[in-house]
C-alpha cells in the first residue's frame, strides 16, 4: 500500500485529514509457476467494509459500512484495510507493506533512479512535478510526483493514474532485474537493509522473508510479471466513484486466490460452436446508464466480423444480467456471440427471427475477443507486463 499520510516528513506534500492508502496492490508471487501478478485496486472503489475494531486515536472502528476502499484504514488502521481487501476479493493475504511518500522516494533513489519515457511535457503543480518530454532517469522525487499525478493523465482520473503507476512499477522491475542488485545475496541484503526504515510491514515480513521473495522473483521472466486492474464501472449514485464489474473481477480474484497467477481461461461462454461471426446478426441494446455503450460495443463486434444492424435502448426485454436472446434454431449463433463476450447468458424467445438481441446490463464486462481461444485472464482484462513500456515508442 502507498499511504497518503501528510504528517511528519510527509507534510511538504500538503495537508489531508487522516491516513489512507492512495495505492493498494495485491501481489501474488508464484515461484513454482514462475509468475507474478500485481492487481491494482482503485482507491475510489465502493465496497462493503466489514466490522472493524477501533485502533487508537483517530481510528474509531466501524460496525460495517459501505464506503470507498481506501477509507477502511481511516476506520481501523491497517488491520481494517487488510480485512476489507480480503472480504472484497476472497484472496488470503499473507503480508502487508505500507510505504509513505518519503519512503517511496527513498526506495527509488536507493535503486539509482528509474528510466522512463515521458511522451509529453508534464507540468502538474499539485503533484510537484515538472518534466520535459523524452527518455530520462527519474529520481525519487520525480518518480513520486509521476505516481501521484492525475492531471498528467488523459482524463485526469484515478484509473489513468493507475496506468501510470503500472508503467512506473514495470520500469522499476526492469531496472532492478537488469542490474547487479539481485545478482548476489550480499547485494539483496544490503538493499533491503538500506530501505527497511522506508517501509512498515507485518511482524512476519522480516528482511529474511523479503530476501526470499526477491530471490524467487529474480528467476521470473519479465513477460510473466503482469499488472492488471479489475474491470469497474461508474457507481450510479456518484460517477466520481466506481464499483466492480463482478463476473470478470471475481474470476480474476479467484485465480489469484487459488495461486493460478496466469490461469488459462476461456474468454467467453463455453466451447465455440463453429458458427462464422459473419453469419451472425445482432441488435445491441444498452440497459445501463453508460451513454454510448451500445454503439461502442457494436463497433467492437463488427471488428470481430459480426453484423450489427441496429443499436439502442431495450424495447421489451429487461434482464437482470447481460443476455443474448435468440429465436428457435439460432442457439449456436447465440453461443458464438456469447463466446465473444466477457460475460453473457443465452436465452431462447419464440418471437425472434434470425437476428439475435444482446441486452447489456450493469454486469457488463466488455467484448472479450470472440474466437473462443484461451488466454491469460490478465490479458483478457487489458493487463500489461514488465517486459516493456508501451509508451516507449513515443521517445524513439
Amino acid at each position: 500500500m502507498g499511504a497518503d499520510v501528510r504528517t511528519g516528513d510527509n507534510a511538504e506534500y500538503g495537508m489531508v485529514e487522516g491516513i489512507r492508502p492512495d495505492v493498494t496492490i495485491i501481489a501474488s508471487i508464484d515461484a513454482d509457476r514462475g509468475a507474478v501478478t500485481l492487481v491494482n485496486l482503485p482507491r475510489d472503489l465502493m465496497v462493503d467494509i466489514p466490522a472493524c475494531d477501533p485502533a487508537g486515536d483517530g481510528f474509531p472502528g466501524t460496525s460495517g459500512t459501505f464506503d470507498q476502499l481506501n477509507h477502511a484504514m481511516m476506520y481501523g488502521g491497517v488491520e481494517c484495510q487488510w480485512k476489507t481487501v480480503e472480504a472484497l476479493t476472497g484472496v488470503h493475504l499473507d503480508h502487508f507493506v505500507l510505504v509513505d511518500f518519503v519512503g517511496f522516494r527513498e526506495i527509488v533513489d536507493a535503486v539509482g533512479g528509474v528510466p522512463m519515457c515521458i511522451p509529453e511535457p508534464i507540468d502538474d503543480p499539485k503533484a510537484k512535478l515538472q518534466l520535459e518530454a523524452g527518455e530520462q532517469v527519474l529520481d525519487g522525487e520525480q518518480a513520486l510526483g509521476l505516481a501521484r499525478s492525475r492531471d498528467s493523465t488523459e482524463f485526469g482520473s484515478d484509473l489513468g493514474r493507475i496506468e501510470t503507476q503500472q508503467r512506473l512499477m514495470g520500469a522499476i522491475v526492469r531496472k532492478v532485474t537488469g542490474g547487479d542488485l539481485l545478482s548476489s545475496s550480499a547485494n539483496v541484503y544490503a538493499f533491503l537493509n538500506a530501505i527497511a526504515d522506508a517501509m512498515m510491514t507485518d511482524d512476519e515480513l522480516t528482511v529474511d522473508a523479503m530476501a526470499e521473495l526477491a530471490f524467487a522473483v529474480r528467476t521470473v521472466d519479465l513477460e510473466r510479471i503482469s499488472f492488471v486492474t479489475p474491470p469497474v464501472r461508474d457507481y450510479p449514485a456518484n460517477p466520481a466513484k466506481v464499483v466492480l464489474v463482478e463476473e470478470p473481477a471475481n474470476r480474476l480474484f479467484d485465480a489469484v486466490g487459488a495461486g493460478e497467477v496466469l490461469p488459462e481461461e476461456e474468454s467467453g461462454g463455453g466451447e465455440p460452436p463453429g458458427v462464422d461471426p459473419a453469419d451472425v446478426s445482432v441488435r445491441v441494446r444498452n440497459s445501463t446508464a453508460v451513454d454510448g455503450l451500445a454503439a461502442r460495443t457494436a463497433e467492437e463486434l463488427r471488428a470481430l466480423g459480426f453484423t450489427v444492424p441496429e443499436v439502442g435502448a431495450p424495447l421489451s426485454r429487461l434482464p437482470s444480467t447481460t443476455t443474448v436472446y435468440h429465436g428457435p434454431g439460432r442457439e449456436d449463433a447465440a453461443r458464438t456471440l456469447a463466446a465473444a463476450l466477457t460475460t453473457a447468458t443465452v436465452e431462447e424467445v419464440p418471437d425472434l427471427g434470425d437476428d439475435l438481441e444482446l441486452v447489456i446490463t450493469d454486469d457488463w464486462g466488455g467484448v472479450a475477443g470472440g474466437d473462443g481461444s484461451e488466454e491469460p485472464v490478465t490479458e483478457e482484462l487489458g493487463g500489461t507486463t514488465a517486459a516493456s513500456d508501451e509508451e516507449a515508442d513515443a521517445c524513439g
